[in-house]
This record gives structure tokens, sequence and C-alpha cells, in this order.
């Protein structure tokens, strides 16, 4: 029997250091697919519009970048609406960082390798600090960790877009995935994201212990979450 009362504890292939750079290439460009066709980049865009306001100048940072497909979408949104951008990826993966520089067509930005913890902005710190689907990696207590640097690190805010644990999301993207993936990554990482997803109690409780207060808590289709701080 599947458990989707609690979170999975399973780690994801993903999460191992010794994965071949094409396996990891073709992972991140099949989960772009999947951001864009179930609307992923859409409630990313969402989170970073609730914290612009009519700001015509902002700085960035993604933690957990992977491709960094999401900070190309707000790249993009700023370029359409006359907003001078700058961003910063950060991801402990140096394979994700690799193919990210060599795909990226954002004209300021700055990707780093390293755990998000290790990273001292100085005075520099960005404007928005923001994840997509990063945070279901991670068990509760890093979490609050997490959340709290984040706070701390954010001139602005941030905002974090993850997954939603329920069956239908779970049955759809296993069969799914099982019918159109070819990367043996998401296929068995997808499932597994869901299980390692959350629930609304869950996010509140999570919040509630980071001494977090001003928030909003939105469910998003295709069985998201959208928190923004």
């Amino acid at each position: 029997m599947i458990d989707y009362k609690n979170r999975s504890l399973k780690k994801e292939i993903l999460d191992q250091n010794d994965i071949p750079f094409e396996d990891i290439a073709l992972n991140m460009k099949e989960l772009n697919f999947i951001n864009s066709v179930l609307g992923g980049h859409s409630i990313t865009i969402k989170g970073f519009k609730d914290l612009l306001q009519d700001k015509k100048k902002i700085s960035v940072c993604e933690i957990g970048c992977g491709g960094g497909d999401n900070m190309e979408m707000i790249y993009k949104f700023c370029e359409r609406n006359h907003i001078i951008s700058s961003f910063t990826g950060v991801d402990i993966n140096s394979e994700c960082i690799v193919f990210a520089k060599g795909k990226s067509k954002i004209e300021n930005v700055n990707f780093i390798v390293s755990d998000y913890l290790n990273v001292d902005f100085g005075t520099a710190k960005p404007d928005i600090i923001f994840s997509s689907l990063f945070c279901h990696h991670f068990n509760d207590s890093e979490i609050i960790t997490m959340l709290k640097w984040m706070d701390e690190n954010s001139n602005i805010g941030f905002f974090i877009n993850d997954l939603h644990r329920h069956p239908l999301a779970y049955h759809f993207i296993k069969l799914a995935t099982q019918l159109f993936s070819k990367s043996y990554l998401v296929k068995n990482d997808a499932p597994l994201s869901v299980l390692r997803g959350f629930k609304k109690q869950e996010w509140e409780n999570i919040l509630r212990k980071s001494d977090l207060t001003d928030y909003t808590l939105k469910w998003k289709w295709a069985f998201r979450y959208l928190i923004t701080v």
C-alpha cells in the first residue's frame, strides 16, 4: 500500500553524486517540459509577480536551480515588461550547473556550485529568493532551516513552488512518465517526488515552526502549493 498520509523519506536518484552528465541533461530537459505543460512555470511567475509589485529593477536568486529553466522564465517575463533583472543560480550538483550554463540565455546571471547554506551574499543580498521543486528533497527540520535562511538573506521576500502530495497527482505522473519519458531519472523520481510532497497542514506547521507569519499559502493546478513570504 502506498502511504499518502505521511511524507516519504526515500531519497531520489537525482540526490546521488555519481550520475552521468548525459542522464542529468535528459532529466533537466524533461523536467522543463513537464513544468511547461503542467503549469509549473506559470506558478513560478505568479510567485515572482506577487513580490515584484511595481519595481523596475530586481535581483533574483534561485536555490536548487537545476537546469536554470525557472530563472529563464522569470528573465523572459522581465524582458517583456522592461524590468532590469539580475540572477544568481545555486545548486550543489556541478553537473546541473554545467548544463544550466550551457543553455542559459540570461544576460546577467551568476551560477554557483554550492550548498545554499554556504552562500554568503555579504551586503549584496538578492531582492527575491525562490525555490521550485526543491523543498521536497529535505526533511521538515531541514526545510525550517531553509526557510529561515531565505528570510534572512532576501531583501523583499521569498517564494516556494512545490508539490501537493495526492493520489491523483501520483498516479497521473507515474503513468505519464512510464508512457512518455525516456529518462530513468524522471520515471523513478517524478512519482517519488509527489510522495515526498506536502499537504496544506504540513506547510502551515513548517511555517509556524519557522516563526513566519506574514505569508500566503495557495493551492495551484496541477497539484502544487505556492508559498509567498
